[in-house]
């Protein structure tokens, strides 16, 4: 009877798909007179969101649209805001651009926007690009951003989302070039924030704007909000498969900084960092690649970190400010650090390497396990006044990972005159697959292959490629089942494919997605690690097409857990991790 339900449920969500509606905004556009058909649209995204009814998409047509955009309304099936060609239709203002600003007498929820160009229109412009605020209450979530170009914000940081906000999905976004001692994205003060997919970096140079190494972060996760909020510390995070590089910043900032304010509890805990590509390609000095003042709970695993990269401090930077509580369990596994120039940690070739800046007394647990270090094949540095040091690491791989120097690599910004980014991609994923194959994808004899623990492995690697279950690759990329070809998150098999679920880690409850190419007996089940069958999610003649079902998960301890999906005598396994 379970297993019915959930066939019924996943052909209900994919014919309300079908029934939903369209409707069109356009620079020619009238709020007055249209009806928001294709003939007749509407002028402005604000007017629209507030005329459709829930599941509706509404495509945004070519063309430049200046103001700002207020998004409200509930809608438990979702609203997508779409430019109906990727990156045509440009959103400018000279101060914020997209406000969400949900309250508990007004909560806001299910808005995705995709596909957009926005910034601001030029110097002297208001703070931030685009606003997520919750009101202290979680009355604004469920909201996503897919496959925008958000650059240029002359004043402040680009995404901000704080203040409460919970359930907010960044995915697969180019971020370049904010303004002063601000981030491109702050998340301050709130809970289930996955960030994901996306490209960072900045070019101010290529903006006709004069760099003078003044910028913050690229991420900040944090609470400022002390006692405004249901909560003290911002929880639940997930920065995973992302790229970083181009370093323009101050050299107080990091790629990764989890806590800045100082306050008297944890700013930030329960936060993951995984499968992430940091490359260092420009001459500008950073603190260093991660940073963590006042939390606790964190950690750092899978990720690259690659390239002459001038810093204070190659690896970490772990230490409290003003009234910070001591961090407690910062943990990194299955890192590479790499500087292919035996300048690891230094300012300039001509100053002495520094792994990391950790003082004594400021941390008071920390985990480094089976990371691999490589300094050009030069002395790893070493500082016994630091607390971290390469050698705390008993089951370390020194080695070189053989991974291509991004010292020259060429800065992917978008061309609006060609439609095209630098690199000659069509769209922000190409960029992305680009560089990974070309930065972090490490040699046949690389020292990375098959060494990473694989209790302290995900699922899959930057790519969404599976990783090997017992003898996983260190760093963000999994050579071993890295196949170069993007086709969704894997590639298919035969006739079916099984997706990586999402949120993984997570608690209490999961999407898991698969495809059949015809319809076919499938049998879709979960596994403990004893290879017990826990639950089935689907079962019977399914129609050819995308589905997903959601496992809730409520009542099982934390753990690793399996998804098997089989059909036509083939098994599909996904690992998922309950964290509760």
């Amino acid at each position: 009877m379970q297993s019915l339900f959930n066939i019924f449920a996943i052909l209900l969500f994919f014919g309300s798909t079908v029934l939903a509606q369209t409707f069109y905004v356009a620079t020619d556009g009238n709020n007055g007179s249209g009806n928001g058909s294709q003939n007749s649209p509407w002028e402005t995204i604000e007017y629209a969101i507030d005329q459709v009814p829930d599941g509706s998409t509404i495509l945004v047509k070519p063309g430049t649209y200046f103001g700002r955009s207020r998004l409200d309304g509930q809608f438990s099936q979702g609203v997508t805001i779409r430019s109906e060609v990727p990156y045509q239709a440009k959103l400018r203002n000279d101060t914020r651009i997209i406000t969400i600003y949900g309250t508990s007498s007004n909560p806001i929820s299910g808005i995705t926007l995709e596909g957009f160009d926005m910034a601001h229109d030029g110097p002297g412009s208001g703070d931030i690009i685009i606003h997520i605020q919750g009101g202290g209450d979680f009355s604004t979530s469920n909201i996503t951003l897919r496959n925008n170009i958000l650059h240029d914000s002359y004043n402040n940081d680009i995404l901000k989302i704080n203040n409460g906000a919970t359930e907010v999905l960044v995915e697969g976004n180019m971020f370049y070039n904010q303004t002063g001692e601000d981030e491109h994205i702050d998340i301050n003060g709130v809970t289930e924030i996955t960030v994901q997919d996306n490209i960072f970096f900045n070019d101010f140079e290529g903006s006709g704007r004069t760099n003078d190494n003044s910028t913050g972060s690229f991420i900040i996760v944090k609470d400022s909000n002390g006692n405004q909020g249901t909560f003290n510390g911002s929880h639940d995070i997930f920065i995973r498969r992302n790229l970083f590089f181009n370093y323009q910043g101050n050299p107080g900032s990091y790629f990764v900084l989890i806590g800045e304010d100082g306050q008297p509890y944890h700013e930030a805990f329960d936060v993951m960092i995984e499968n992430n590509l940091m490359l260092g390609n420009s001459g500008n000095i950073i603190r260093a690649a991660f940073g963590v003042k006042g939390a606790r709970d964190i950690t750092f695993r899978h990720n690259t970190v690659s390239g002459n990269l001038p810093a204070m401090a190659f690896a970490m930077r772990l230490n409290i400010e003003d009234d910070n509580p001591n961090n407690e369990n910062i943990n990194f596994y299955n890192n590479i650090w790499s500087d292919p120039t035996g300048t690891m940690g230094a300012q300039d070739p001509n100053q002495s390497n520094d792994f990391s800046d950790t003082p004594p007394g400021e941390t008071n647990s920390f985990a480094l396990n089976n990371n691999l270090y490589w300094n050009g094949g030069t002395t790893l540095p070493n500082d016994n006044a630091e607390l971290i040091n390469y050698d705390d690491d008993a089951n370390r791989v020194e080695g070189d990972p053989q991974l291509a120097d991004p010292a020259a690599m060429l800065l992917p910004r978008w061309d609006p005159q060609n439609n095209l980014f630098a690199d000659g991609s069509a769209t922000i994923r190409q960029v992305f697959t680009h560089i990974v194959q070309q930065y972090a994808t490490p040699g046949s004899g690389s020292r990375a292959l098959g060494a990473a623990d694989p209790t302290q492995s995900p699922g899959e690697d930057i790519m969404g490629n599976p990783r090997s279950a017992t003898t996983p690759d260190l760093g963000a990329v999994e050579s071993q089942t890295s196949t170069g070809v993007e086709n969704g998150n894997n590639p298919i098999i035969e006739n079916f494919h099984l997706g990586q679920n999402y949120p993984n880690p997570f608690n209490p409850s999961t999407t898991i997605k698969f495809v059949l190419k015809k319809a076919m007996e499938i049998r879709l089940a979960v596994f403990d690690v004893a290879g017990r069958e826990i639950r089935i999610l689907a079962e019977g003649n399914i129609p050819a097409g995308r589905h997903q079902v959601v496992w809730q998960a409520d009542h099982l301890p934390s753990g690793i857990y399996f998804a098997r999906l089989k059909g036509e005598g083939q098994t599909l396994s996904r690992k998922m991790i309950l964290l509760k």
